[in-house]
């Protein structure tokens, strides 16, 4: 039986292709639960579909085919490296093969990034921030620039966990500017650090999972995990450390100058940010931004850009990322007239 858009009648006369899976538990994993995974790639390619013992036959248009069997190869791919099939990555792969780069998702899923305290590998999930943890392993000062949701902070983090297990440095620090969100926080109870901590929440939460929370409790106490606000920085030299700036876009141009002169031997540094959501007072400008611009190209210094394609979370997170960057532009052109 034919499965699919099928054209009115129900009746195809465009190309067949035909991919083996190899077997029913692979079969399995590419057609999801209930065919989910199979009916999405037939929807957004517009193509109908069959299944004949362990291979899936594509029908429809010949460039829609080769696209789907390209998006069911990746698929496989997934499958193989022990990886899940959810949503967000089945819209990657279609969207890696019409772009013709499917091929790409398997050296993605091969390396392991870190080991969480429960055992379970961190793996990149897309191109973008496969070259995003290349260039921190490479470089001195890696900038990472993107959206919420691509995996900034939480992959920053693994990676300074994975050099402190193995030796490289001697401590971690995180740090991040304590600017509020269109909140004020200055009337509520607590000293300094009771307040910035929300601030410092997602930096905690990531840490706690990659060391578990009693070795990073252990840590914490020992001072070999230091988590601060930015300020705390200035007039300090950051010697054999993984030093990992936090919503960068908030900090301004003189403290963003103050941090990165804070590097010492033996240490590294990551930068990370989304200068769509920049929450400085106004007249102030995004330190974020004029970094980027000014160091790009600088020997030892990595500047990755991550877009929307590079989101890990929830699909429509993509959507709504995509929303907002059509409403900047169509501003931007507006100024521009």
């Amino acid at each position: 039986m034919i499965r699919g858009d099928a054209p009115q009648g129900g009746i195809f006369t465009g190309k067949t292709v035909s991919v083996e899976t190899g077997d029913l538990d692979k079969l399995r994993g590419v057609l999801g639960i209930f065919d989910e995974n199979l009916e999405t790639v037939a929807r957004e390619l517009g193509l109908a579909w069959r299944v004949n013992g362990t291979s899936v036959q594509l029908e429809g248009e010949e460039s829609a085919c080769a696209v789907g069997a390209e998006v069911l190869g990746s698929l496989l791919a997934i499958i193989e490296a022990g990886e899940p099939i959810d949503k967000s990555s089945l819209l990657y792969c279609i969207e890696l093969a019409r772009e013709g780069k499917a091929s790409e998702i398997g050296g993605i899923m091969k390396d392991v990034v870190a080991v969480t305290s429960r055992g379970k590998p961190v793996k990149c999930k897309t191109v973008g921030q496969k070259h995003y943890v290349e260039a921190m392993k490479k470089h001195t000062i890696t900038f990472g620039v993107g959206p919420a949701g691509t995996g900034k902070t939480y992959l920053a983090v693994c990676l300074a966990v994975a050099a402190f297990k193995g030796k490289q440095v001697e401590k971690i620090i995180l740090t991040r500017p304590a600017v509020e969100a269109g909140e004020k926080l200055g009337f509520l109870p607590g000293d300094l650090q009771t307040k910035v901590d929300p601030y410092l929440r997602p930096l905690y939460d990531a840490l706690q999972e990659t060391f578990g929370l009693e070795t990073y409790n252990k840590l914490m106490e020992k001072g070999v995990i230091e988590v601060a606000p930015l300020a705390y920085m200035r007039g300090r030299t950051l010697s054999g450390a993984f030093v990992i700036l936090d919503e960068a876009q908030n900090a301004t141009r003189e403290q963003m100058k103050m941090f990165l002169t804070r590097l010492g031997e033996g240490s590294k540094m990551v930068i990370t940010g989304d200068l769509t959501q920049t929450d400085l007072p106004d007249g102030k400008k995004s330190g974020l931004k004029h970094a980027v611009t000014l160091l790009k190209g600088v020997e030892d210094i990595a500047v990755c850009a991550l877009t929307e394609k590079d989101v890990v979370r929830h699909p429509l997170v993509m959507r709504i990322v995509r929303a907002y960057e059509k409403d900047v532009q169509k501003k931007l052109k507006g100024e521009r007239k």
